[in-house]
């Protein structure tokens, strides 16, 4: 397996942003690309990366599965610079990782074994879906940080809504102006910790794609030309005391 990449920010910031919900993967590189799918300790969160063959500039592979500890990965990928190019080439039980900056550097990342189970995104039904910009989605989160641990994702008379109550309180509303709504009437909370996470995927892409339903699992989807990031979250059920 030979790959190159000449935007290595693409991998890296994706990478940095998985390892936040787990600390190894298995990542599949075959005749389409490079995918990451992972499921966080908790299972209560679902990753998926897409990396598809035309976003690299080389790409020699066979199907190859490489287990990785993200943390080591994440931190040889934070060495590439902008404008840098990056190849990985797979060598026995080896990683090898060069950097193609101003100089050439090579790294070398072992690969372990990782007891996991190939996994794919669930096809979920949703009611709802709501295109913004990214921007728009981290302020309405962050807003929401301040004043509770989990936020309420609500369609209303033709509205979205991302919303916090706690002896506080946090809102953020949006009209069929500001923002893409092709949904009914619906509501689920959704913990804020793990939404803080995924909204970093806006580094990555200036829209995000909101799919959920009345006390439904969330998807986040972050699109561009030459790769996919989505997450699944699982709602946060309130009970009545």
């Amino acid at each position: 397996m030979l790959v190159k990449l000449e935007n290595p920010a693409l991998l890296s910031k994706a990478v940095e942003i998985i390892s936040e919900l787990v600390t190894e993967v298995r990542i599949k590189v075959n005749e389409f690309g490079m995918s990451i799918t992972a499921i966080d300790p908790a299972n209560v969160a679902m990753v998926e990366f897409k990396l598809p063959k035309s976003a690299f500039s080389q790409f020699e592979t066979d199907s190859e599965v490489l287990g990785v500890n993200l943390d080591d990965l994440k931190r040889i990928l934070k060495r590439c610079g902008a404008g840098g190019s990056l190849v990985l080439e797979k060598r026995e039980n080896q990683l090898e990782i060069k950097i193609y900056d101003k100089i050439r550097r090579n790294f070398s990342l072992n690969l372990i074994d990782v007891e996991s189970e190939d996994k794919e995104m669930p096809s979920l039904d949703f009611s709802s879906r709501v295109e913004m910009l990214s921007s728009y989605f981290v302020e309405a989160v962050e807003d929401c940080a301040v004043v509770d641990d989990a936020c309420g994702f609500i369609i209303k008379d033709g509205k979205f809504i991302i919303e916090a109550k706690s002896l506080n309180s946090a809102r953020s509303e949006f009209s069929g102006d500001e923002v893409k709504i092709e949904a009914e009437d619906c509501k689920a909370r959704y913990s804020v910790e793990y939404l803080q996470k995924f909204v970093k995927g806006a580094k990555l892409c200036d829209r995000t794609i909101l799919n959920f339903a009345n006390e439904h699992p969330l998807k986040i989807e972050f699109r561009a030309q030459h790769f996919e990031l989505s997450f699944i979250l699982a709602p946060r059920v309130e009970t009545d005391d």
